[in-house]
């Protein structure tokens, strides 16, 4: 083999180096959402309430957020590749808490929580790793927005085949509340394997100096643009994706029966592939309407919640179909549009730190099907969407608002 052959052999390896995070990347968002189809599950199964259910599945906002701000700043100065090995670690343990937690409400909070860091730490770290990876000197030839499409596509699709798999095991697999985890436990080994092999992108001259909780401090968080366009965007994100697949599967279990958790299954599936399939489109719709994909998601999120709060009404399992279409396809732009304001206005040194924050305020909505079926015997579906459909209408006018500015 000649000299320029193998330069063109290690060339390519590089430019291919940001596969070998995906998959550790994939397994963490998977072991986030696969819980999500199981809430009918541990209703029947575990004697657990709605508000218990909803709860355990928003308790892993509780280790994420702090999974996302803290993992971030530790990465900037000790590098992508040992936070995210331990993210893989932290998940796993907290698989292994929820198979065997299903009579013990705290050990189930617990291996949520625990989930949640594993999320946090593959949305700023895993995100901010490809986002390197994607770029030069490693793949100078990457379009400009993959270092947003690439780690996104990979949640999505996490989040859609934890929750297919799951959701499948527990409708029709043994030990429904145990051979998930087991499932994903062994996924984890195998990312684990593959993370080892994969380089680390921020070299030690451009890593933080000094104590890292020092750089927990985000200066580009008071950039203009992330005040004005992502701050009131950014919680819609991940209120799309609740709603679409833990509220609108409570409003029509009366009429399911024992097909509740395969219908919240599809539900799940349904809205974070269409929302994957929409991802690949934000570049292009930044291209045709003047970089304002974000104002585009809005719309949709507008859209789909006011369908939502009309499914409440009639409760048809099959509009709530029609829900889950549009709030994905709201997910998908949001996360990418916001995605790309964010990496094209933070600097190198507070990229992951940024991330974090933006994926923070993001999974705040993740919190909102939890209030709703809070509030359900003081505040009926119909009434408390009717709400947040007219927040959400406000958020759009704001940030159509700055926008103009």
């Amino acid at each position: 083999m000649s000299a320029r052959d193998a330069a063109a052999m290690s060339a390519r390896a590089r430019s291919r180096a940001w596969l070998l995070p995906v998959p550790a990347m994939f397994n963490l968002a998977y072991g986030g959402n696969h819980f999500t189809p199981l809430l009918h599950l541990y209703e029947q199964a575990g004697g657990y309430t709605p508000w218990q259910a909803n709860l355990l599945l928003g308790m892993y906002v509780g280790g994420l957020i702090p999974g996302l701000l803290l993992a971030a700043a530790i990465s900037d100065k000790h590098g992508r590749k040992p936070v995210l090995v331990a993210g893989t670690v932290i998940a796993l343990v907290g698989s292994t808490m929820l198979a065997a937690g299903l009579h013990t409400f705290v050990l189930l909070c617990v291996g949520r929580v625990l989930a949640g860091i594993g999320v946090g730490v593959a949305m700023s770290v895993g995100t901010s790793w490809i986002k390197e990876l994607s770029s030069a000197p490693f793949d100078p030839d990457a379009p400009a927005s993959a270092g947003a499409r690439r780690p996104s596509m990979t949640l999505t699709f996490g989040f859609g085949l934890g929750a297919a798999v799951s959701g499948s095991l527990a409708q029709w697999g043994p030990v429904p509340t145990v051979m998930p985890y087991l499932v994903h436990i062994g996924f984890s080994i195998v990312g684990l394997a593959l993370l080892i092999r994969a380089p680390e992108s921020l070299p030690t001259e451009r890593r933080a100096t000094g104590d890292w909780w020092r750089d927990l401090r985000v200066p580009s968080t008071a950039h203009r643009k992330f005040l004005g366009v992502v701050l009131p965007a950014a919680p819609w994100v991940f209120a799309a994706a609740g709603v679409a697949y833990a509220v609108m599967p409570a409003l029509v279990e009366d009429q399911l029966g024992d097909g509740t958790t395969v219908y919240a299954t599809g539900l799940t599936v349904l809205t974070l592939g269409v929302g994957a399939a929409v991802q690949n489109l934000v570049p292009w719709i930044n291209r045709v309407t003047g970089n304002r994909a974000v104002v585009v998601g809005l719309v949709l999120m507008t859209a789909g919640m006011a369908l939502s709060e009309y499914s409440a009404v009639v409760t048809v399992p099959a509009l709530s179909l029609a829900v889950a279409v549009l709030l994905g396809m709201a997910y998908g732009v949001l996360i990418v549009a916001g995605l790309i304001i964010v990496q094209r206005i933070a600097t190198p040194q507070d990229l992951a730190g940024l991330t974090g924050v933006y994926y923070s305020l993001s999974y705040t909505g993740f919190l909102l099907p939890t209030v709703l079926s809070a509030l359900v015997p003081v505040l009926a579906y119909p009434v408390s969407l009717t709400i947040v459909t007219g927040v959400c209408a406000l958020s759009l006018l704001l940030v159509m608002r700055n926008l103009r500015r």
